[in-house]
């Protein structure tokens, strides 16, 4: 059972910028979910294992953008211009092999314990 890695959270003003990184293998296709207090736990961006394929939740399109090290087996989720809608638990997730589009949780076998990311007005 691979246990994922996460790095970066914390507080942050809105249409500020803040990354976050994950550790995973770089065989994996990986995903970033956050989870709103009380609210279910979505897809908010997600890269395939070589790191040509790309996939966004239209609200975080142009904002964010996920990329991927290789040699460093790191994934990076950069957040630009945020706003208090982005503001929750950050988990990245982990797969071998393809997902479907857009992914749900279920795509995913491992996971990260979260990491929290706070957007003040």
């Amino acid at each position: 059972q691979e246990q994922l890695a996460e790095f970066g959270g914390g507080l942050v003003q809105a249409g500020g910028s803040l990354r976050l990184s994950c550790a995973a293998s770089s065989t994996y296709t990986v995903a970033w979910f956050r989870q709103a207090p009380g609210k279910e736990r979505l897809f908010v961006a997600g890269i395939s294992w070589s790191g040509t394929g790309t996939l966004y939740e239209d609200s975080v399109k142009g904002r964010f953008t996920i990329s991927k090290d290789n040699n460093k087996d790191m994934v990076y989720l950069q957040m630009d211009n945020v706003n208090t809608e982005d503001t929750g638990t950050y988990y990245c997730a982990a797969h071998q092999g393809p997902v479907r589009e857009p992914p749900t949780t279920q795509d995913f076998d491992f996971w990260g314990q979260g990491i929290q990311v706070t957007v003040s007005s």
